[in-house]
């Protein structure tokens, strides 16, 4: 059985619970990854935009 390649991976954001990582995997296709405690939630390209205009809409203290 041949080695698939590995997807190249960089951190884009870090807190001490939190991390936001993209992964850019063999085929083209790029993921983003959002770990948050024991909970990992996987994103298409398309979807992490739409994700991001999620939060952008959210208010402090609301």
């Amino acid at each position: 059985m041949k080695n698939a390649p590995e997807p190249q991976t960089d951190t884009l954001a870090e807190t001490e619970n939190y991390l936001v990582w993209v992964a850019d995997e063999p085929d083209g296709e790029r993921t983003y990854h959002l770990e948050l405690g024991n909970l990992t939630v996987h994103f298409f390209h398309e979807e992490w935009d739409e994700f991001l205009e999620l939060v952008k809409g959210l208010k402090k203290g609301k």
